[in-house]
């Protein structure tokens, strides 16, 4: 049976709303779901609820744990929460918060495997923001690819962020949009169109 991934980009969020009003960041650290986006959420439960799925894998960020939970939390389905494939670190809303206070947001999920801090914490910018380098982001997104190959499931859904499915599949996903890619991840970018 070939292996298939469906890619789900989290719903709007405040720092979305926000950057697509002004084109400033706001500020928002883990920003959360917007109405827009609770209702994106929904309809893409819609979509996802008869696609078989064997794991979701959800990154740790308040928006992407939002909408697995939205698209997934009535299914009895695993949910795997690491920070993999968070976002790269270049705005205020790719910082996250520790695993205690997403544990206690979130207690149906374990957290207490992820360091703290488990996003980029490396040199600040000059918004006094860490900023994650391109090599140490692509490493990522290699990494991240592989990882899925190499798991055993059939049928995954990875609940994660625009620029990193970008760099992961070539083309830019849409709020809660789900792009299924057949076969392996590792050169997604060559065959997602």
């Amino acid at each position: 049976m070939t292996r298939i991934v469906h890619l789900i980009r989290h719903g709007q969020s405040t720092f979305n709303l926000h950057y697509e009003t002004t084109g400033e960041d706001p500020g928002h650290i883990d920003a959360r779901l917007t109405e827009l986006g609770l209702s994106q959420v929904e309809e893409a439960r819609r979509r996802m609820a008869e696609e078989p799925v064997d794991l979701v894998i959800a990154s740790p960020l308040t928006r992407a744990l939002q909408t697995a939970h939205g698209v997934f939390g009535d299914r009895d389905v695993p949910v795997l929460v690491t920070c993999k494939h968070r976002e790269r670190l270049e705005s205020s809303c790719d910082v996250g918060r520790s695993p205690a206070l997403l544990g206690a947001d979130f207690p149906h999920w374990s957290f207490d495997h992820l360091a703290d801090p488990w996003w980029h914490a490396g040199e600040l910018d000059t918004r006094g923001l860490p900023y994650e380098p391109e090599d140490v982001f692509q490493e990522r997104v290699r990494h991240f690819a592989e990882w899925v190959d190499a798991r055993p499931e059939t049928a995954i859904a990875v609940v994660g962020h625009g620029t990193f499915f970008r760099h992961l599949t070539g083309r830019w996903m849409n709020n809660c949009e789900v792009v299924s890619v057949r076969g392996p991840l590792v050169g997604a970018a060559e065959t997602v169109v």
